[in-house]
């Protein structure tokens, strides 16, 4: 397939699923009725969301400063870092994921740090979200237990479940051993070749990444800030839930449920979860008693005000780094 051809169904395609589902979804909802909520939303609590929305970015920069720093001579600072990451979010709404390069390639225009120890600690990064997002799953199925196996119930078959995994687990294991095998013969066919000794140096760079959170000094600021960067989360979805007239009687509870289903529909690889999003808030909000065209404004308001702001950051990001070089180094040490 033609490169150029491939990487525009790349950038298309999901753009294409995602205004589908959110066609699909808003189709059918009239203008009036959405007007008429957002005049009754109250202002205030809304603000309070952006507002908050905005130390969580700021929390996410300095996380992922404390570890670019660990080991490096250069002194990192916050606002190269957050700009890089509100230009990484801003990426992500063009091409899913494409984001998380994008924001190494940023850092590298202000600090001669190398992109495979970036990736690293990108990866890192995504992989303590994820815990975290676990244990915010668990903490709401302690919670919302009734309405949680409801959902599971309702989407899942046990039984068919687990005879996929009895009818396949076998297969699965055998070819992750062939790939594990093939992977070891051309490594020694080929590790004394030249991209052999790339991929290698890579690899150390990419692990170094990994390794700063072992590494790193401010032990007590990374995790703290990693756990209020989820609370933060939960707080600007409650906000706006207290602020819209149809779910300000949602209690904590009900709104951590929505919290969990809205960050499954942002996991989708769609352009900023765009349809999948909605779909998913509305859909858990019919289990607390919200109507399908509130449920659908709500998650409409929750979403374009996240897109908002990372359309505006994401934006001032891009202005930020393009006329910046790496011959520029010394030059921006002084300035920072």
């Amino acid at each position: 397939m033609n490169r150029k051809l491939k990487r525009g169904l790349q950038l298309t395609l999901p753009l294409l699923i995602a205004v589908g589902i959110f066609y699909f979804l808003y189709k059918d909802l009239e203008k009036e009725t959405i007007l008429s909520a957002l005049r009754e939303t109250d202002l205030f609590w809304l603000g309070a969301s952006l507002f908050v929305g905005l130390i969580g970015y700021l929390l996410r920069a300095w996380r992922w400063k404390l570890l670019i720093a660990t080991r490096e001579a250069v002194s990192v600072k916050t606002a190269p870092v957050f700009w890089a990451l509100m230009l990484g979010y801003l990426i992500n709404l063009l091409v899913p994921r494409a984001g998380e390069l994008a924001r190494c390639g940023a850092v590298t225009r202000v600090y001669p740090i190398s992109t495979g120890k970036l990736i690293g600690t990108v990866v890192l990064e995504r992989t303590i979200d994820l815990a975290f997002m676990v244990l915010m799953v668990t903490l709401a199925f302690l919670l919302q237990g009734a309405v949680f196996l409801e959902i599971f119930g309702l989407l899942v078959s046990i039984s068919a479940l687990s005879q996929f995994v009895q009818s396949y687990f076998v297969l699965g294991m055998v070819i992750l051993l062939g790939i594990a095998v093939a992977l070891y013969l051309g490594y020694l066919k080929f590790k004394n070749h030249r991209l052999a000794g790339k991929i290698r140096q890579f690899l150390r760079q990419f692990v170094s990444g990994i390794e700063t959170v072992y590494q790193m000094k401010n032990q007590w600021g990374f995790w703290t800030a990693s756990l209020l960067i989820w609370l933060i989360y939960f707080l600007m979805m409650y906000w706006i839930a207290l602020a819209m007239p149809a779910t300000n009687s949602l209690s904590m509870g009900s709104v951590l449920m929505v919290l969990v289903m809205g960050s499954i529909g942002m996991v989708a690889p769609v352009q900023g979860g765009i349809g999948t999003f909605h779909a998913m808030v509305a859909f858990i909000l019919l289990f607390y008693g919200i109507s399908e065209e509130q449920g659908k404004i709500f998650a409409m308001v929750v979403h374009a005000s996240q897109m908002i702001t990372i359309l505006v950051l994401g934006g001032i990001g891009l202005l930020y780094f393009l006329p910046k070089r790496i011959s520029n180094l010394s030059e921006e040490r002084n300035v920072y």
